[in-house]
């Protein structure tokens, strides 16, 4: 029986997350922001937010862990877009304050809830805040041998009501004003899997070695363009909902594939004329004689 720490464990998908440990039987303590009355008693909680190192570090401080899952931060991308330097703050300076315990505690397994937008030139500042910290969760790794996994979510959907479940929002938009708004032209296509089945898949990558040291994309099977969805609602409602998409301010979300190809180009200048290598060392010289 491992313990596993679990950063956003009372999240979207943290919720899943950790009904899933304890199902497996896993000793569980969770850090967030927030508490859920649904599970706080099955887990050792801590108030916990990760934009402060101070409370990170106590958290480590209460027990001997084995494997830290890191779900906190920001999850939804459009308050990411809002707000940019609390994003950096979070998923990335927050992660990496995770990281630095995950060393010092010398933890055997640290996962990492990353996104499909980390592969996308779509995602901005909520994209870059993921890549950023893949890469530096890779330098850990190689400096001081952290065993990790990254795990790349698609589309995640559940029943149950937060600000970045898509799904239930649109469903909860089309059963209370009869209608659905979509900023798209419907064209969009997405994967969709439910949490639960992400949270299964989640677990599954911990309970074997196949995947240490590896970026793990999960998605789901449900493959349909965005109009499929709304027309699906649409008919489970018996046709009382009116679908309007906009095709407007949809640009920081991919269409059809998140990845993207983006080469950075760059050009030389010279200077001409310019200072001799020779020169510039007789000048460095002259220089230190100088100050001495």
């Amino acid at each position: 029986m491992k313990n596993v720490l679990v950063f956003g464990g009372f999240g979207f998908l943290g919720h899943y997350l950790v009904k899933e440990l304890l199902k497996r039987g896993f000793n569980v303590s969770v850090a967030d922001i927030s508490e859920e009355k649904e599970l706080k008693d099955q887990v050792d909680y801590t108030h916990c937010d990760i934009s402060d190192e101070a409370q990170v570090k106590a958290v480590f401080k209460k027990e001997i862990f084995d494997i830290v899952y890191n779900l906190a931060g920001f999850a939804n991308l459009d308050n990411a877009i809002k707000f940019p330097v609390k994003t950096m703050n979070l998923n990335v300076i927050g992660n990496m304050y995770i990281l630095e315990q995950c060393i010092k505690h010398k933890i055997k397994k640290f996962v990492y809830a990353s996104s499909a937008y980390a592969m996308s030139n779509k995602g901005s500042f909520y994209g870059i805040s993921k890549l950023a910290s893949e890469k530096i969760i890779e330098q850990y790794h190689k400096k001081y041998d952290l065993p990790f996994v990254i795990l790349r979510y698609g589309s995640v959907y559940s029943e149950r009501a937060y600000d970045n479940n898509y799904i239930y929002n649109l469903v909860k938009e089309a059963v209370l004003e009869k209608k659905i708004n979509h900023h798209g032209d419907g064209n969009e296509i997405r994967e969709y899997i439910h949490a639960a089945d992400a949270a299964k898949l989640s677990v599954d990558v911990i309970e074997s070695d196949l995947f240490l040291n590896l970026h793990v994309i999960l998605t789901g099977t449900e493959r349909m363009k965005r109009s499929e969805l709304f027309q699906m609602i649409k008919e489970i409602l018996n046709g009382e909902v009116v679908v309007n998409c906009q095709d407007t301010g949809y640009q920081n979300h991919y269409k059809f594939t998140p990845y993207s190809f983006e080469p950075s180009v760059s050009k030389k200048l010279t200077a001409n004329p310019h200072i001799d290598m020779g020169q510039g060392l007789l000048e460095c010289i002259r220089a230190v004689h100088k100050n001495k």
